[in-house]
């Protein structure tokens, strides 16, 4: 259950994130790279994902929402630098409800959906389904009807 979990997660959303620096920066060289901090305060996210999962995953959310870091984390006014573990920000809490939300509908209803021509990515249920690229889901507009003119209902 924890791999399918984590591989849902994953799969999920991939693409652009801040670095992950919950404590204060160190010092680094431009050859070294600073290992990524364990991640805290998951809550519907798996645990044990790894930093790199975890950022992977955040990346993700960032090109579906449109948004960067500072959208759902907190970022202090002096370091300028996010407070990924802090709950301060309101849409850190959307954000939660709605991953559980895609993880729900995933994991209970599209993993029953047996169709031979659907790709696992068609049958798996994103932030980008709805958002593409926005933070509020742009409403549905469904395509004009294409009737070509003069044609006539048939009835029997």
């Amino acid at each position: 259950m924890k791999r399918l979990l984590l591989a849902t997660a994953t799969a999920l959303f991939l693409t652009h994130v801040c670095a992950m620096a919950q404590d204060a920066p160190q010092k680094q060289t431009s050859h070294q790279r600073m290992p990524l901090p364990k991640p805290t305060n998951l809550k519907v996210l798996p645990k044990n994902i790894s930093p790199e999962d975890l950022m992977k995953v955040m990346r993700g959310y960032s090109q579906a929402l449109g948004v960067h870091c500072d959208f759902c984390h907190e970022v202090n006014e002096q370091t300028h630098q996010p407070n990924f573990a802090s709950d301060a920000k309101p849409d850190k809490a959307i954000a939660r409800t709605m991953i559980a939300m895609t993880q729900t509908i995933n994991q209970k209803y599209m993993s029953t959906i047996n169709d031979p021509d659907a790709t696992p990515e068609m049958k798996t249920v994103t932030c980008g389904t709805c958002h593409r690229g926005d933070t509020m889901p742009p409403p549905f507009q469904p395509k004009p009807e294409d009737h070509p003119k003069n044609a006539s209902p048939q009835h029997p």
